[in-house]
């Protein structure tokens, strides 16, 4: 890692702070009250209009960033997104940033997550409207059924899935342990797989208050497709290809 990467938590300032205060006094109250009005009118509305609708606080949350934190993005590889039909993506998973991101990348998308997200005032009431994939993670056979189940329900409603295969948020510098669930899914619905990494936490590291002025890299990945489809003939390439783009942003050693 150079110096240039050090993560905030290592060479935090005080106008770091200040910055980091400024984006969350306005962000959490802003989001709050908009997800609260989310969730009075967008019961009434299509899926594709309400995802519209309630993810237009993840475009705040991106231009917030940028004006408080100085926090940009830049995207490699945006033409790999396919163009007709349902896909699913496989993310690595270092920051809270990407959950807000790729909302606005992936559309419509719903999200493989844990369920006591949901039980989040405001937000999460907000978030259980776009259809996301809840797990109980403390129920692994009954969550890999509905991961399979409700996965194959939203991929032929035309809805793309975002899954973070190492299953929960890594610091930098940690790579984890890849799992099969989104290769599961495209190979069970004959879709395409489409690897997506970034170097997110050099920037917003999870669970930190500052954040790093810079520009996170997002690099799209060819999307993974046979004709025979198989878990592990989808999911190993996959995974060589995240790993060493992971490498090569310095996120991993």
């Amino acid at each position: 890692m150079t110096a240039e990467q050090v993560p905030p938590t290592e060479s935090a300032s005080v106008l770091a702070y200040i910055r980091a205060s400024l984006f969350y006094a306005v962000f959490y109250p802003v989001m709050f009250v908009y997800s609260l009005l989310c969730v009075c009118v967008g019961w009434a509305l299509p899926f594709r209009a309400r995802f519209r609708l309630i993810t237009v606080i993840n475009f705040f949350c991106m231009f917030w960033l940028r004006l408080t934190c100085g926090v940009k993005v830049e995207i490699e590889g945006r033409e790999n997104l396919p163009k007709n039909g349902a896909y699913v993506v496989v993310a690595n998973h270092s920051s809270e940033w990407e959950t807000f991101f790729l909302q606005t990348l992936i559309r419509p998308q719903c999200t493989v997550l844990k369920q006591e997200l949901l039980r989040i005032p405001g937000f999460g009431w907000a978030l259980g409207m776009l259809k996301p994939i809840a797990l109980d993670r403390s129920k692994r056979r009954g969550a890999l059924k509905q991961l399979i189940t409700q996965g194959r329900e939203r991929l032929e409603e035309g809805i793309n899935i975002v899954i973070f295969p190492q299953g929960t948020r890594l610091p930098v510098g940690q790579l984890g342990r890849f799992n099969k669930g989104g290769a599961m899914l495209a190979a069970a619905n004959n879709v395409p797989l489409v690897p997506l990494v970034h170097d997110a936490g050099l920037y917003w590291p999870g669970k930190s208050f500052v954040k790093r002025s810079g520009t996170v890299k997002v690099i799209i990945g060819k999307p993974v497709e046979l004709d025979e489809p198989s878990v592990d003939a989808l999911h190993d390439p996959s995974v060589e290809w995240m790993e060493a783009r992971m490498r090569a942003l310095r996120v991993v050693d």
